[in-house]
């Protein structure tokens, strides 16, 4: 596709051409762009609702203003509300925390993994009991 041709679909796609894709150098455009409709914009294994509030707490995480807005107003055009938004960032949040700590504390890998699997079959069991 030539720049023109890339510049279209994303004029089609969102009704104009973001300046950040004017920024990426015609060599990657359209593999950029490409990536952007596969991963980001259309339906997969996720529904996208959920990927958007993935995509939130993510950009929270990682701190950049720009995708945190772009995720949150996508969130809510797939039908988002504010409380699930605020979920996403608190688990965000707590995830993080989690990480920060564990690694921190250089807690044993094979350790956590055993003990992980141990918890998932104790929950496996409860919820065959009550099933």
């Amino acid at each position: 596709m030539t720049k023109a041709d890339v510049y279209a679909d994303i004029q089609q796609t969102f009704g104009l051409v973001p300046e950040f894709f004017k920024n990426i150098p015609e060599s990657s455009l359209e593999q950029e762009w490409s990536l952007m409709k596969t991963i980001q914009l259309a339906d997969g294994a996720i529904p996208q609702k959920y990927r958007e509030l993935i995509g939130v707490g993510i950009a929270a995480a990682t701190h950049c203003r720009y995708c945190i807005y772009f995720h949150s107003v996508a969130a809510k055009l797939m039908g988002a509300t504010d409380e699930e938004i605020q979920a996403a960032l608190q688990y965000a949040k707590t995830t993080t925390g989690w990480s920060t700590y564990i690694n921190g504390s250089q807690v044993d890998f094979e350790t956590f993994k055993s003990e992980m699997n141990q918890i998932a079959d104790h929950i496996r069991s409860q919820m065959a009991a009550s099933a």
